[in-house]
């Protein structure tokens, strides 16, 4: 499932203008595993608690992640490290992102009146297919709820994957750093290699293919 609206009359009822939909990308920075952005309007009342999700504890994450998912309209894109290497991250990220509101828009079954994106840019004009208003806002995983929900929703969906890839791949200790940089995963590469999960164009994968 990449998207659901499980409570839509909140959607119907929502008056002309004032549907919004917030959208968050978890991922841009490690060196393997996918890039995933989601996209969330928020049901009424919406889930107390939301905050940015680096700042909850996992518990607290976890659960606000399934009250999220039960509760309002919300889609998920998932861009694999091969068209990040294609696009480079930049590009992924903003192809995430219209595909999560793409997949949200979908599922509500109608446009959202205005696309709120976590940090300084959005999509808008930087990627084909984006076709709704939109306002970027620094720091808005700490500052707009649509948008900590769908921080909450990226980052534990791409956690979850970052698990599961862990038993196929259990050099690099990916259930522990999701595929960061760290010591560990930087030492396992030196040792094993990259696998086809790591991202060939990230410049410490690069560098142990180069020598390899």
């Amino acid at each position: 499932m990449f998207a659901e609206n499980p409570l839509p009359d909140f959607v119907a009822s929502c008056p002309p203008g004032a549907l919004v939909v917030g959208v968050d990308e978890a991922g841009r920075g490690p060196l393997a595993g996918p890039v995933v952005a989601s996209a969330v309007a928020l049901c009424k009342p919406r889930p107390a608690g939301l905050d940015d999700s680096k700042k909850l504890g996992a518990l607290k994450r976890s659960a606000l992640d399934e009250q999220v998912r039960r509760r309002c309209a919300w889609g998920v894109a998932v861009i694999e490290p091969e068209e990040i290497d294609r696009l480079n991250i930049f590009g992924a990220t903003m192809l995430a992102m219209t595909l999560a509101v793409t997949r949200v828009a979908q599922a509500m079954g109608r446009a959202p009146d205005m696309v709120l994106v976590d940090g300084n840019l959005t999509p808008s004009g930087r990627c084909e297919g984006w076709c709704w208003s939109a306002r970027a806002i620094v720091g808005g995983d700490a500052k707009e709820p649509a948008i900590s929900a769908a921080s909450i929703v990226a980052k534990e969906w791409r956690d979850r994957l970052m698990i599961a890839a862990a038993r196929e791949h259990p050099h690099y200790g990916w259930e522990r750093n999701k595929g960061y940089g760290t010591a560990e995963h930087l030492n396992a590469l030196r040792e094993h290699g990259p696998c086809a999960l790591h991202r060939r164009s990230f410049a410490p994968v690069a560098q142990q293919e180069m020598f390899a």
